[in-house]
């Protein structure tokens, strides 16, 4: 089960760490015309592409989750981190990954409802147990209590253990940038990935995620430690 973790940190500080759908699109593009989303993000729409506005995307995911048992609350959550990967391009944790989720719920590999719970917790740091909920409700909760740590004390990290696949590791880090704050956010994987010269998976694609602002510009980094990041 992946593990999350999240650390947010202002800007004046250092931080030094270690640490270790049920839908078919032949070719489709997600487009919200009333985000900043796309203003840095280069959409080029070609003839045959199929423009599908967000806010109906966004409930088109939603219903597929509740008809699963899945709260609605939950099911938005998880809509809202597929969308905002698709609009950014990151095609491969995006919509094409919703019937992974809707398998599952209908599997019991995630709980339909619940909320993660603080097993211990400090000024700047926390441990939470996800309950097994889906990835993107248990990101953002660490990433709220991160948030709000790392405001209070100038640095909050978390780490979640009983998680699931949580999307894009840059929603949670650029969550945190929109507060002002230094974002980031780390997730292990199930072993999928061949070593060099090896026969059997052992490695995880295990990405990394650091958002900072600057004065009318961004850095997001959000990538995979393997050469393809798969989804």
């Amino acid at each position: 089960t992946p593990t999350f973790l999240s650390l947010s940190c202002h800007s004046n500080g250092i931080c030094i760490h270690r640490c270790y759908v049920i839908v078919n699109i032949k070719r489709s593009k997600i487009f919200d015309c009333t985000s900043n989303l796309n203003r840095n993000v280069a959409t080029t729409v070609n003839a045959d592409d199929k423009i599908i506005a967000v806010q109906e995307v966004t409930r088109y995911m939603i219903q597929c989750m509740t008809k699963t048992g899945t709260s609605e609350s939950h099911a938005k959550q998880l809509a809202d981190v597929l969308v905002a990967a698709d609009i950014r391009g990151h095609y491969s944790h995006g919509l094409n990954r919703l019937g992974m989720y809707v398998r599952d719920i209908q599997e019991g590999i995630c709980m339909k409802d619940g909320v993660p719970k603080i097993l211990k917790e400090n000024t700047a740091s926390a441990w939470i147990d996800g309950n097994n909920l889906l990835g993107p409700v248990v990101g953002n909760f660490c990433m709220d209590i991160a948030i709000k740590k790392a405001k209070e004390a100038g640095v909050g990290w978390v780490v979640a253990k009983g998680s699931n696949h949580f999307g894009i590791a840059g929603w949670y880090s650029i969550r945190a940038m929109n507060e002002g704050l230094l974002g980031m956010a780390f997730t292990n994987t199930s072993p999928i990935m061949y070593p060099t010269r090896s026969s059997v998976a052992a490695l995880g694609t295990n990405p990394l995620t650091l958002a900072a602002k600057a004065k009318n510009d961004t850095f997001i980094l959000d990538m995979a430690t393997t050469t393809a990041a798969i989804g």
